[in-house]
């Protein structure tokens, strides 16, 4: 994996911020560079162009899905605890780039709901090997998704969330092999 530049990631930050703020429309090149203070030709040495830009969202989203799926399946308090607690849009590096790649799955870009896809089943990979069941498996990560709807795009209030988690958990261990 190749090491990232401080200007190359300030594109990104200011291209991911651009569409959670305002959408894909308003995410132009021009805008891009203006927010990441650097020049138009600046922004194109490093992507030359809107769809570099986008693959290269896209590269930052795989690249933190895969590290969460680590996370999934070293988490010493388990991989279903770890999941459902972290099902919580709290501003991660990851939440940021979910929600630029939700924004662009609304777009022309076919690449980007494969990529959503690869994320989703890594994970659901990690679960299944930890509960044995894909039915299960399945279950608990769309409960995970409804809970970070609920929080990133239902503007459910993450600490109301967090205070049932114990009993979603238990809940969900009744359904445990």
């Amino acid at each position: 994996m190749a090491r990232s530049t401080p200007t190359r990631d300030r594109i990104l930050d200011a291209f991911q911020e651009l569409l959670i703020e305002h959408g894909e429309r308003a995410a132009t090149l021009d805008a891009v560079a203006a927010s990441a203070e650097v020049s138009k030709g600046g922004l194109l040495y490093h992507f030359g162009s809107k769809e570099a830009l986008v693959e290269g969202q896209l590269a930052r989203l795989s690249e933190l899905a895969a590290v969460d799926a680590e996370n999934i399946r070293n988490a010493p308090e388990g991989a279903v605890d770890y999941l459902i607690r972290t099902s919580v849009n709290t501003g991660t590096p990851l939440d940021r780039a979910v929600l630029a790649a939700t924004c662009l799955a609304q777009g022309s870009h076919p690449r980007v709901n494969e990529a959503i896809a690869a994320m989703r089943h890594a994970w659901r990979a990690a679960i299944e090997d930890a509960v044995g069941d894909p039915e299960v498996a399945e279950v608990i990560l769309l409960v995970s998704d409804g809970l970070y709807y609920n929080s990133a795009l239902a503007s459910t209030e993450p600490a109301a969330i967090q205070a049932d988690m114990d009993r979603l958990l238990a809940v969900i261990a009744r359904l445990l092999p």
